[in-house]
């Protein structure tokens, strides 16, 4: 029982660090820092890449995008360095909600495309740059951020069972769904033909 009881302490504290890592809105303090204005004031008024990228400032969404997969692949290594692969599950679904729900901006945060991926390279390397992969061919062809995440997340379930990952396959899907109700907004607009396209501002 005392084993018990520390092992699931050591997995509240894992979900507890991993939700504030992910917590952290780096597309906000990026254009802060950078003088780009608030971000909550431009074009979708999101915190993530494709937003910053509407300030006209690719270096600020570069690095948006990077601080954002970071602080995903970071929960990950971290918990399975110290604990074992479920701890790095549990860490990249935490900073992943974190992403998109965080206690610092009243739970109203990003959609979670680069967080997403961080994790997904973090957890499974070949996995992960299947879905980035995915990502960029779509967007290069239709230049619509939004599809390209789409189409990538939805995917990450079809290479998880390719490449016979199974123990990823509950969390794939969650994050599937998650982020398929964030985009919901982005899915009408596409759906209408109203969606924007990349680097439009």
């Amino acid at each position: 029982m005392p084993y018990i009881e520390t092992a699931q302490s050591m997995l509240l504290l894992v979900a507890v660090l991993s939700y504030l890592l992910g917590s952290v809105p780096f597309g906000m303090v990026v254009t802060r820092m950078m003088n780009l204005g608030n971000l909550r004031d431009i074009g979708s008024g999101n915190i993530g890449t494709t937003n910053v990228l509407r300030t006209g400032n690719k270096k600020a969404a570069a690095l948006t995008l990077i601080f954002d997969a970071g602080k995903g692949a970071l929960a990950v290594l971290i918990a399975r360095a110290f604990f074992a692969e479920d701890a790095a599950q549990l860490a990249g679904l935490c900073a992943f909600l974190g992403h998109l729900f965080p206690i610092w901006l009243k739970f109203h945060g990003g959609k979670g495309v680069a967080t997403f991926l961080g994790l997904m390279l973090a957890l499974n390397f070949w996995i992960g740059l299947l879905c980035c992969a995915t990502w960029l061919v779509v967007a290069a062809i239709l230049r619509i951020s939004s599809m390209a995440a789409l189409v990538s997340v939805a995917t990450s379930p079809i290479w998880m069972i390719m490449l016979q990952d199974g123990g990823m396959l509950i969390l794939g899907l969650i994050l599937t769904i998650l982020i398929y109700a964030k985009h919901w907004p982005n899915v009408r607009r596409l759906r209408a033909g109203t969606e924007p396209k990349i680097g439009a501002k």
